[in-house]
């Protein structure tokens, strides 16, 4: 994934003596979203060890505001066995822009669109296990119109009050990353008169 504009540098001053050698990648398992592989690293003490992997795609992610209410989607989510409430989000199709595939995403499942989206930070999900990056988009000028889901979604769109935002957080409705973290740029938004 090229992380040119995203915020996330590939080289900075990290320590190179934590770095571990990649030796050998066994693929075991591709799927229409993730890849798992095995890699065997080579470790700074010099012996060897095995990394769990999962490749994805990357994904966007849209802190839409409309006449100060959030837009969130509600829908079943497998992996956790219930329902969740979160912005809108969705994976980057292969070569897609991630501005483009913001828009794309909160047109798709809200119906609303926004000429003025703007990234906000990037950030990998969970880096011990998983290569996926989530780009987080915002607007403050979102403008209604009409859903266009794919044939497998089916969720519900609502508006939070920041102050609903934060009981939905309290109770567990809304418990993914990448909507706590919408909610408190805004909360920060609404304390400084910036987003960053």
């Amino acid at each position: 994934m090229n992380n040119q504009g995203t915020g996330i540098k590939k080289e900075w001053p990290a320590n190179p003596a934590l770095d571990e050698i990649t030796v050998s990648t066994r693929p075991i398992f591709e799927g229409r979203i993730i890849k798992l592989q095995v890699d065997t690293v080579t470790l700074p003490d010099g012996n060897t060890a095995t990394r769990e992997v999962v490749k994805h795609p990357g994904a966007v992610a849209v802190l839409a505001l409309n006449k100060g209410k959030m837009l969130v989607v509600e829908q079943f989510r497998q992996p956790m066995g219930r329902t969740e409430v979160e912005i809108p989000a969705g994976k980057l199709d292969p070569g897609e822009d991630p501005l483009e595939a913001a828009g794309r995403e909160l047109h798709e499942e809200t119906g609303f669109h926004s000429g003025d989206l703007f990234l906000l930070k990037s950030f990998y999900t969970s880096p011990g296990f998983a290569d996926e990056i989530i780009h987080l988009y915002v607007t403050e000028n979102a403008q209604s119109g009409e859903m266009s889901l794919d044939e497998d979604e089916f969720l519900v769109v609502s508006e939070l009050t920041l102050e609903e935002a934060y009981e939905y957080i309290a109770d567990g409705r809304i418990a993914d990353a990448k909507t706590i973290m919408a909610v408190y740029a805004w909360h920060l938004r609404t304390l400084t008169g910036k987003w960053n």
